[in-house]
């Protein structure tokens, strides 16, 4: 599994300079990698370790308690090697031909088109928010093609000298991430790294036995990015924690700060984490103990990522609120943990009203055994 220690303290201390930045620091990069967060669905006939997804959420969150966004990109750059290997045999050999700690980043979006060419394809397109996309070795894109049914989507694995990086990344959180757009026009990708996206999204590599390989991307997608938030939570109580406490120590010339409504506020937003962190760690174990995971229960982990999200961003908000004017300064480190949390609570797929449907529409089709009326 990673270690995250080390990484943490690289990552701690190049937060600040690396907010400014509007991108991760080289160095947390570097010991991202090193600490093995590239490598963790590397398939082992490529050096990697084909790892648990219990493991990596675990160390992600440890991670993020230092730095939410180095912890953002230590996720998804791992859970995109892991879609990389479901590309063809040949194709993602290619991509860890040099051992397997390249970075692989990318989008499942659909920013471009590719038109047939002799042995593949030609692939113009923009992809925006492809976070840590500075320090890639390898992206992984999705663009239409066209086809007798119509245009179908198609997951694209291209090489760092075939794309260009725009400078694009303007959000109010998670500034070090660096989630800049990725330009490509006209590259030629071989047949040998294009896939059908449904064979991601249905979780069958055709080239690894590992039961990491084995998991459908709806079980696992929303894990990649509420795990950081995990973490995120954790560090900003931490920092309340002792923020608080040197509140309460101060000597007071009238009756004193009464320690009730920051008891409560400790109490609760804990509860919360604690709360949300049961709820991820099931959804990891789901997925890495479950030979044959139902569309129930993969409704179930996205429901349970969704609601831990909102879990966190209640803490959050109840810290934040309870911490004082001094934590809203520009320099507090308080503030960036709340406005990381809020950014990754945004993403698309840890929407709750989104992950209730699915999960509803998936119990009723259960219970009754037939599809629901559309």
């Amino acid at each position: 599994m990673p270690i995250a220690a080390e990484a943490r303290e690289v990552a701690a201390r190049h937060a600040v300079s690396a907010e400014k930045e509007w991108r991760p620091a080289p160095e947390s990069i570097e010991a991202v990698v090193a600490a093995g967060f590239a490598r963790h669905f590397v398939p082992l006939d490529c050096g990697g370790n084909a790892g648990s997804f219990t493991a990596l959420s675990q160390a992600v969150a440890e991670l993020g308690e230092a730095c939410p966004a180095t912890a953002w990109c230590a996720s998804v750059t791992a859970h995109l090697a892991r879609m990389a290997a479901y590309l063809p045999v040949e194709g993602f050999r290619e991509i860890w031909r040099d051992g397997p700690d390249a970075v692989v980043v990318g989008s499942l979006i659909p920013g471009g088109h590719a038109e047939p060419a002799p042995g593949g394809w030609r692939l113009t397109g923009r992809w925006s928010y492809v976070s840590a996309v500075d320090h890639s070795d390898w992206a992984l894109l999705c663009g239409m093609i066209p086809t007798e049914e119509g245009p179908q989507a198609r997951m694209f694995a291209v090489a760092r000298a075939d794309y260009t990086v725009v400078d694009s990344w303007s959000d109010i959180g998670m500034r070090a991430t660096g989630s800049h757009s990725l330009f490509v026009e006209g590259v030629f990708v071989p047949e040998r790294r294009v896939m059908d996206r449904n064979i991601l999204l249905n979780g069958r590599s055709a080239g690894s036995p590992a039961p990491c390989h084995a998991v459908p991307l709806r079980a696992v997608n929303a894990l990649s990015f509420a795990t950081p938030a995990l973490g995120a939570a954790r560090g900003m109580l931490k920092l309340w924690q002792d923020g608080v406490a040197a509140k309460l120590r101060k000597p007071s010339p009238g009756p004193g700060v009464s320690r009730a409504p920051y008891e409560t506020a400790l109490a609760r937003a804990a509860g919360e984490i604690d709360s949300a962190e049961l709820l991820l760690d099931r959804a990891a174990r789901i997925a890495d103990g479950t030979s044959e995971l139902t569309a129930l229960l993969e409704a179930r982990n996205l429901r349970d990522c969704a609601l831990g999200m909102d879990l966190l961003v209640t803490a959050a908000d109840r810290l934040f609120r309870t911490a004082g004017t001094s934590a809203h300064s520009v320099d507090a480190p308080l503030q960036r943990y709340w406005r990381d949390v809020h950014s990754m609570a945004s993403h698309v797929v840890l929407q709750f009203d989104a992950a209730a449907g699915i999960y509803a529409r998936e119990v009723w089709e259960t219970s009754a055994g037939t599809p629901l009326a559309t």
